[in-house]
């Protein structure tokens, strides 16, 4: 089984939201060997649901983020994944200190926490086009 990891600030939002989606994905394209989780730079919101809005955008979509709880990144993680993701170039370069990471799309995926609700639906389209990147990736590899 192949272990991909998600990575962003504080595992409510984009990371949460880029698990469930390229699960989804990997799912509709018959890839099964691949396991999807996500988790944060920081503890701030260890245990907690994933934001609201994220869970209601991802919902909007046909995906269901219920059973997210957040979680820390752990570097010793680095020996356990096969890819680790990060959503932008901040969590790149903290994550890249301790060991390999990419970024998860093409372009920062933008921190929506902060912003209107309409922000989550934008960042989810962002991160979707990347997700079908990363199922044609993991399909050949």
């Amino acid at each position: 089984m192949r272990q991909v990891e998600i990575v962003c600030t504080g595992n409510i939002c984009r990371s949460p939201m880029g698990e469930v989606v390229l699960r989804a994905k990997l799912a509709q394209a018959g890839i099964d060997d691949v396991e999807v989780t996500s988790s944060g730079t920081g503890g701030w919101h260890v245990g907690d649901r994933m934001d609201p809005r994220a869970a209601a955008a991802l919902r909007r979509r046909g995906y269901d983020g219920s059973s997210h709880r957040a979680r820390q990144f752990d570097p010793a993680w680095f020996t356990e994944r096969d890819l680790v993701l990060a959503m932008d170039s901040g969590h790149l370069a903290a994550l890249s200190r301790r060991g390999e990471a990419q970024l998860f799309a093409a372009d920062d995926v933008p921190d929506p926490y902060y912003g209107e609700d309409d922000g989550f639906d934008e960042v989810l389209a962002q991160i979707e086009k990347a997700a079908d990147q990363w199922v044609g990736r993991l399909r050949t590899g």
